[in-house]
């Protein structure tokens, strides 16, 4: 034996005599003229060959190139007859091990194979068995060569150093070899209690090796897909008015690109025919020709160049008369070749078209098509809906000319269709039954009589324009895809699937990758065109490009399926009508060593529970901290049309799944199970159409939720949006696991959802203590993206009940139930918070939300949110009273509201709809009018800081916001919600915020939360208000006299210090409590109450405005019990309440404190009763005085927090501080409402605590568009004895007077914010018949916002009030001694448009947006 080195290549030789000589054969060793070592000793080309070949797959396997002068010394070596070259090879490549025995078992389904006592096999060709058994040091490698290998067995169970092996790392499998799975659940075969059947079970001690060919898994769309496919390849040319005449385009027969192309004008000049016959006569022979007449070409078009066109083979050019339309394609020298169409196109109306195509083939022998249309097109729009009322007179039906009378200039003098429908929406039938000339008359029917009372509608022709196009489609029935990275790995034959883009997940399509000559590295050519459009781009900053995953490998695994569903489980068949028992691979606790790579899975899974594709079952630690070196992996792998999930990980941690492509599945896809699963990698990975499957109630939508209730207790009553509907592609039942670079793109409910267990469940009980997974920390999340899922793209929320179904609770095991997600060190909630991390993350075209995240501390950064119902909302982690408070942010993120990606119009489309800037059409989430929001705000608090919302226009009908707030919403509004730096682009500042208002989605706005709902707009970058607070207009509770009014969001921009009571009434769930802020009382605020009526308290939530007194009022008898929680408060913070009781009630209260963490009270005082009101104010800490006014009813209370308050917690330092009541209350007593008795007594002026800040100008904003401040007020004012009137008007500061009584007049130009003029109107000049107020209204232009105060006594009855009416007042309106009034004159009356009157005081504070724009239709 000697060895050589040769740079870096080490070759070491064996005498052969010596080595056979050493290789002895006996009973452990059988050996024989066809081994590969005999093979090799009389064959030393064979064995070169195999070495080369090894080299070549080394190579391929390390990403590199060996050098020439390396591989020519080795074929050197090699052809010097050394045969011990193959011993280096069977160290990486399995099937070159010199201990292999070749195997071929045939096909025989009876044959039940076991591979122990160390044998070796090396199955060379096809084979079908009834199972395999691998155990007992066996070992079963794939021969890998060009012959495909096909394994069909029932099962292969692999234990006890039992090993399977098909390539390696280092030696990918380059052949082709599939296992195929086989059988039915229901041929009497019994069942392994473990595995269960059709499976590859890895044991106690066993190995797969499964390592396929080293391809790409999965990349992006670098270009948009368009439907049909027309811009993805070739050349589109399209011309109208301004390009007349006769256009020529030449093109090359070997590769389809435009050579050349002109115009001429032969109707404008004779010699442009001459030079179109110049033209022609100088393209050479073989060249194609795309000829066609835009518009009108005949005028001048002379003999010759009509006879040129002839030789060339048409056969209409020589009588092409006026503006008819015309298209030719020919071979230049080829006649016969040619193709033509031509129309005698007579008149105005209508549309005409020639068209033609003819397909050519490249020199790479690639089809493409060269189309050509000339024509005159009309397009045609429906008018508005006009209200018909009048039934016609005569039976000759209605004038279409007295319904154009009676709406001038918007209909069409002779409409192609007509449409009538009921004011309900009911369709009408219409008849035209006579015209002459303009005067059509038609007829509406209702079930055949007469129509009355409906809409109708016309719909017109516009007028005719020509249009021609020249298409060259270089890719005929088939595209090329452009894509983000080198895809060479994948080859003709290969299967692909392109992701949705839009919201529907079922618009992803499947592909076959064709041979490509042209194809750059980064693309490929496909068979077929696309249906959907399909993004390949950053959109509006948002990368919205379309997932492209590889469904084909070379090693496949697959179930063999029946054609139809069969019952192997109870209600299968009624949700699927396909076969869904699959294959599955399941490992074991102790399995030696198990790597998958380059495996593609296809109808694996089962429903049934534990049959997954690819099953870690209870296995532990699968990485170095479990003794595995390397670590374990799946990886590169495909898995679709599955039947139970993708990649299943239950008990088990350290797991790497990497590259994995999971596509059309059944259940959740990349599933963690019971909770205790931790430190596992989701990298990269690419899941899409998920869609509903059986075996948990988290996996079924609502059909099956309803129907399998064999795991509920009896009279269970399905909740499916409760109980159900939750299937995830990554569903994620313990926070500390890895997700990186990952994409959901497309389940039938959510991307990734974070699911808690409060305890570990199934085999996993006892685990971790209760409540770990709720406070371990978030792993990394980074980079990750969902988009076309209906409920949400990511959800952290909800736990999973973990006892079974009983009597108390008849839900099923594992039902979605209430959780809540806290974050600590150590999953200690005694330690710190730690935050958890969402960064790089990007949701788009997500239905409802693009996240829901409940929790604290939860932070966002650097994410990306764009057309999602609702971008994202991030709600309390306070279950109260059982957590302390947290803090939520979202920062340097983006957020668009309808962004370029406008989706793709299909028949079928379930929402489609105008939307956008532009109003164009487009696909949209959830309804035509539903409340698209990028942030929604919930309970709190939360930080938003340094966002961008873009593209948020609310229509007329739909209110689109950038800043909104949950729908019907009973809980908690936090005041220290707080927005700062953020910026808007192409949003009207009347989109930045709606506070909402009764209608559709809203329904009566009268929730709590719905009530109470404020944030603080720190710098003034939403409301240009620095410091300011917005909060909802009637909320009388938060309001002051300056607060500014700003319709368009339906709220009022405001100053204040503000804090929240949390009072809780016991021993009753229905009460409605009514609070009274005592400098308003004429504006009390209800409250329902926070709770559901089946519960034995309930919980009110007030926001409320610090250092004021309230009063508290009840619609039946007052509660017995009652406790407040100071909530929000900083030490030394109070309020003043007066509590309704009935008389005669005697009271026992106390102060304490409840630490909720440490579920510990401690009592800090007592309250004793005093006959002073003054000494409620005197209180000290400890001894508090409560004081009794039974002449009122009212108990009399002053709450002040003592001690400090961290920043985001809920209560102090210390626990939250509270006040518990308990009253004896006489029997028999009545409504506890002491209003009456209250008011005027303990009313108290109004005072503004904290000044309202001042509003930012001219270059402190932002944008373009802003609000322009409007200060109005018309009172009467008291000095001492003496009455005074006081009017005024202030625009942005500047305040006009009035000097006289009467109406003074501010005119602004609602463009620019100008005031242009100003006038006063005397009483003399009101009086009679006021032309000057006429005349100068009359003058007023256009887009003008008219402002109006009176002075004094006015005159406020009269015909000059109908100025007020074209303004925009209500008609019949009735001025009283005082008036105010914003008004607009233009076409539309905007929402801000305000009257004031009363007998004392109007006034007006309120902000009006600049420039003034009319909100578009629905």
């Amino acid at each position: 034996m000697w060895s050589t080195r040769a740079g870096s290549l080490s070759v070491t030789f064996i005498d052969p005599v010596m080595w056979m000589e050493q290789e002895e054969v006996g009973p452990g060793r059988p050996w024989h003229p066809g081994s590969p070592f005999w093979t090799l000793m009389q064959a030393p080309v064979p064995a070169h060959t195999a070495f080369w070949t090894h080299c070549a797959r080394m190579g391929a396997a390390g990403g590199q190139d060996f050098s020439f002068e390396v591989m020519l010394m080795i074929s050197g070596l090699i052809l010097a007859h050394v045969p011990g070259a193959t011993s280096t090879v069977a160290t990486e490549c399995p099937d070159q091990s010199p201990e292999l025995q070749p195997w071929n078992p045939g096909h025989d389904k009876d044959h039940y194979v076991y591979i122990g006592q160390s044998r070796t096999l090396l199955l060379t060709s096809s084979a079908t068995v009834h199972s395999i058994h691998i155990s007992e040091g066996g070992k079963l490698v794939i021969k890998d060569h060009d012959e495909t290998i096909v394994l069909r067995t029932r099962h292969i169970l692999i234990d006890n150093g039992g090993e399977l092996h098909a390539g390696s790392a280092l030696c990918p499998f380059q052949g082709n070899f599939s296992i195929v799975l086989y059988g039915r659940a229901d041929e009497g075969v019994q069942p392994d209690p473990y595995y269960g059947l059709k499976y590859i079970g890895v044991g106690k001690g066993g190995t797969l090796e499964l390592h396929g060919r080293k391809k790409l898994s999965w990349t992006f769309l670098n270009k948009t897909l368009h439907p049909g496919g027309m811009e993805e390849g070739g050349y589109f040319f399209e011309r109208s008015w301004g390009h007349r005449g006769v256009i020529v385009h030449v093109i090359d027969p070997k590769s389809g690109t435009v050579i050349h192309s002109d115009r001429f004008d032969t109707y404008r000049s004779k010699k442009e025919s001459e030079r179109l016959v110049q033209y022609l006569n100088a393209v050479p022979d073989g060249r194609i020709l795309s000829v066609a007449v835009n518009d009108e070409g005949s005028r001048n078009l002379d003999d010759v160049a009509r006879k040129a066109m002839t030789r060339l083979g048409s056969k209409h050019f020589l009588h092409l008369g006026f503006r008819h339309p015309w298209s030719f394609v020919t071979v230049k020298g080829n006649p016969s070749s040619s193709v033509e169409d031509h129309i005698e196109y007579h008149g105005h109306r209508g549309s005409a078209a020639a068209r033609v195509f003819k397909l050519f083939r490249s020199e790479h022998g690639e089809l493409f098509n060269v189309s050509s249309s000339s024509e005159w097109v009309q397009d045609v729009e429906w008018t508005e809906w006009f209200k018909h009322d009048k039934v016609p007179q005569t039976k000759g039906g209605e004038k279409i000319s007295d319904v154009r009378a009676a709406h001038p200039g918007k209909i069409c003098n002779r409409p192609i269709d007509i449409q009538a429908m009921t004011v309900d929406g009911v369709n009408l039938t219409t008849e035209v039954v006579y015209k002459r000339g303009q005067d059509y008359r038609f007829v509406c029917y209702d079930r055949g009589r007469a129509c009355r009372g409906y809409r109708v509608r016309f719909l017109c022709g516009k007028p005719v324009r020509p249009r021609l196009t020249v298409t060259i489609d270089t890719n005929v029935n088939s595209t090329v895809l452009n894509l983000e990275d080198n895809v060479q790995s994948w080859k003709p034959g290969d299967t692909l699937v392109v992701a949705s883009t839009d919201y529907s997940m079922y618009q992803a399509e499947e592909f076959q990758v064709l041979p490509c000559k042209a194809c750059a590295s980064n693309q490929v050519r496909v068979a077929g065109k696309p249906v959907y459009l399909h993004i390949g781009e950053e959109i509006d900053g948002v990368d919205m490009r379309a997932e492209v995953g590889l469904l084909s490998r070379n090693i496949v695994v697959m179930g063999e399926t029946e054609d139809e569903c069969y019952p192997y489980s109870n209600h299968i068949c009624n949700f699927f009508d396909f076969d869904t028992f699959g294959g599955h691979i399941k490992f074991a606790l102790g399995f030696k060593a198990a790597h998958l790579e380059g495996v593609e899975l296809k109808h694996m899974g089962q429903q049934l529970l534990g049959q997954y594709p690819i099953h870690f079952h209870l296995v532990g630690d699968v990485d170095e901290k479990g003794g595995y070196d390397p670590p374990t992996y799946v990886r590169d792998l495909s898995i679709h049309h599955t039947f139970s999930r993708c990649v299943t990980v239950h008990g088990s941690n350290g797991l790497l799944v990497k590259d994995v492509v999971g596509y059309n599945s059944l259940g959740h896809c990349f599933f963690t199970e019971d909770g205790p699963e931790e430190r596992n990698t989701f990298d990269h990975c690419l899941g899409l159409l998920v869609k509903s499957g059986t075996l948990l109630p988290s996996d079924r939508d609502s059909k099956m939720c309803k129907m399998i209730t064999e795991d509920s207790y009896p009279g269970y009553i399905p909740k499916p949006r409760q109980d159900c509907n939750a299937v995830s592609t990554f569903w994620i039942a313990n926070p500390n696991n890895n997700l990186i670079n990952c994409a959901a793109a497309g389940s039938e409910e959510t991307g990734f959802w974070f699911i808690f267990h409060h305890v570990p469940t199934g085999p996993s009980v006892g685990m971790y203590s209760p409540g770990y997974s709720e406070h371990i920390p978030l792993g990394k999340f980074h980079n990750n993206r969902a988009h076309s899922n209906y409920r949400a793209g990511m959800i952290i929320d909800n736990g999973v009940k973990t006892t079974e179904a009983s009597a108390k609770d008849k839900r099923p095991f594992l039902s979605i139930i209430s959780a809540r997600y806290s974050p600590h060190q150590d999953a200690d909630p005694l330690k710190p918070r730690e935050p958890a991390i969402i960064k790089h993350f990007t949701a788009y075209k997500n239905q409802d939300h693009g996240a829901w995240l409940r929790g604290g501390d939860v932070w966002l950064d650097s994410c990306r949110f764009a057309d999602n119902g609702i971008g994202l909302t991030l709600a309390s982690g306070g279950t109260f009273p059982y957590d302390d408070g947290s803090k939520q942010e979202i920062k340097n993120s983006l957020f668009v509201g309808e962004s370029g990606n406008v989706g793709t119009e299909m028949m079928d489309n379930r929402i489609w709809g105008p939307g956008g800037l532009d109003h164009s059409g487009r696909t949209l989430p959830i309804g035509q009018n539903f409340p698209i929001r990028g942030i929604q705000f919930y309970d709190g608090p939360i930080n938003i800081q340094n966002c961008t919302f873009r593209k948020f226009a609310a229509l007329e009908g739909r209110h689109t916001s950038a800043l909104a707030f949950r729908l019907n919403n009973a809980w908690q509004s936090c005041p220290h919600n707080n927005v700062t730096s953020v910026a808007f682009e192409d949003v009207p500042i009347t989109s930045r915020v709606f506070f909402g208002e009764p209608g559709p989605w809203f329904n009566q706005l009268d929730m709590d939360g719905d009530k109470t709902s404020v944030f603080h707009d720190v710098d003034g970058s939403v409301s240009e208000y620095p410091g300011s607070y917005l909060t909802k207009d009637d909320n009388w509770l938060v309001r002051h006299p300056d607060c500014i009014n700003v319709p368009d969001w339906r709220g009022a921009i405001c100053s204040g210090r503000y804090a929240q009571m949390y009072i809780q009434a016991y021993k009753t769930s229905n009460l409605r409590m009514k609070i009274i802020k005592n400098d308003f009382p004429s504006h009390p605020l209800y409250l329902e109450g926070a709770l559901t009526r089946s519960t034995h308290y309930q919980q009110y939530q007030p926001v409320i405005t610090l250092q004021k007194g309230y009063t508290i009022h009840w619609d039946q008898t007052a509660p017995t019990e009652l406790t407040i929680w100071l909530i929000n408060f900083n030490k030394g913070d109070w309020i003043r309440v007066g509590l309704c009781y009935p008389r005669g009630t005697s009271f026992s209260i106390l102060s304490d404190v409840h630490n909720r963490l440490l579920k510990q009270t401690s009592k800090t005082g007592t309250f004793v009763r005093t006959l002073q009101m003054d000494k409620v104010e005197q209180s000290p800490p400890g001894r508090s005085h409560y004081y009794w006014d039974e002449d009122s009813g009212l108990l009399f209370l002053k709450l002040k927090a003592q001690n400090e308050r961290e920043k985001f917690a809920f209560c102090s330092v210390k626990g939250c501080e509270r006040i518990k009541i308990k009253a004896v209350i006489p029997k028999n007593a009545g409504v506890s409402d002491c209003t009456a008795t209250a008011y005027p007594r303990f009313a108290e002026r109004a005072v503004v605590d904290v000044p309202m800040p001042k509003k930012l100008f001219g270059s402190q904003l932002k944008t373009k568009d802003h609000f322009l401040e409007v200060k109005m007020e018309s009172s009467k004012q008291r000095f001492f004895h003496l009455l005074n009137d006081c009017a005024y008007i202030e625009v942005d500061g500047k305040k006009y007077s009035g000097s006289e009584d009467g109406i003074q007049v501010i005119v602004i130009d609602g463009s620019q914010g100008h005031v242009v003029s100003h006038a006063s109107f005397r009483n003399a000049i009101l009086q009679g018949i006021p032309w000057q107020v006429f005349n100068y209204v009359a003058a007023i232009p256009d887009n003008s916002i008219v402002l109006m105060a009176s002075k004094g006594r006015y005159i406020s009855r009269g015909p000059w009030t109908r100025v007020l009416e074209k303004l925009g007042a209500d008609k019949g309106l009735k001025l009283k001694e005082k008036m105010a009034f914003i008004g607009f004159k233009g076409s539309f009356r905007p929402t801000w448009v305000t009257l004031d009157t009363d007998d004392h005081k109007a006034k007006i504070f309120q902000v009006v947006p600049i420039p003034v724009v009319k909100k578009k239709k629905l």
